[in-house]
């Protein structure tokens, strides 16, 4: 477990500087917050893929939902708990620079109190989900389980699927091809993948055990005890929020579009 832990907390911080060292010198025209956010990105999209692969490995290794287990659940835990840590600072330097460039520079002339209270102050739930899953799920999935469960923890590993596009979108966006076709397949994709996997897996979870225990759907959940239902609900709801404001975006762009196309050039 501590080489995991060893493990992950040099190979994220590592590749974050080693994509902005990268970056800079590719792309010597970009502004540090240009940098920083796409190193973020990049890192986010590695880790998201590792759990994804991780997860279906575990998933499809179990038969028994309850007793089967897979020595992937708990390394990847430890492995992955460092980068909880690094993510928070890594989206605070994002949000940093891009602050700073935006012309804020007075709150943003130096790190401070109170631009960590600002960037606590905006992105504050995804800090929480960060934390809890650091503080909350990683003891419970590590110490508190008694080996029991690795199907549903894989399964839990595979909500990451949809982040690589996400961060790809944002990538886009970053790069000024927010209104390409490359960048409205992409959407197309992060809803779908985020719907599927983010929202469907956890009625998912719940049929598999239904079927293990001969249980139909809808009455699996008065068979599981009380802490089961709530921490599922606790993951569900920040996922919920998430996706009401990937389809609001969406949505918006959606009529940015028809208003360009309607508003076009016109030719006499």
């Amino acid at each position: 477990m501590l080489t995991s832990v060893v493990c992950g907390a040099v190979v994220f911080p590592g590749l974050f500087f080693g994509c902005r060292k990268l970056l800079r010198r590719t792309f010597s025209r970009w502004s540090e917050a240009d940098v920083v956010c796409v190193s973020e990105r990049l890192v986010s999209s590695l880790h998201a893929s590792l759990a994804t692969a991780a997860g279906v490995t575990v998933v499809t290794s179990c038969r028994d939902v309850m007793t089967d287990s897979h020595w992937l659940v708990n390394a990847f835990v430890s492995f992955g708990a460092p980068y909880m840590v690094y993510d928070i600072y890594a989206m605070y330097l994002s949000h940093y620079h891009t602050q700073k460039v935006r012309g804020h520079s007075g709150l943003y002339s130096g790190h401070s109190l109170q631009a960590v209270k600002a960037f606590l102050t905006k992105d504050w739930m995804l800090v929480l989900h960060h934390l809890v899953l650091l503080l909350v799920f990683l003891p419970i999935t590590l110490f508190l389980r008694r080996g029991l469960g690795d199907f549903f923890i894989g399964c839990l590993f595979t909500t990451e699927f949809s982040t690589p596009f996400v961060s790809i979108g944002r990538i886009l966006i970053q790069l000024g091809l927010d209104d390409t076709r490359l960048h409205r397949i992409n959407g197309v994709v992060v809803l779908l993948s985020f719907f599927t996997c983010r929202i469907l897996v956890f009625p998912f979870m719940y049929w598999m055990y239904g079927r293990q225990f001969g249980i139909p759907l809808h009455r699996v959940a008065f068979h599981l005890p009380l802490h089961c239902n709530v921490g599922n609900l606790a993951i569900l709801a920040p996922q919920v929020y998430w996706l009401i404001l990937l389809v609001r975006k969406a949505y918006r762009l959606y009529l940015r579009q028809k208003r360009g196309r309607r508003d076009g050039p016109k030719t006499h």
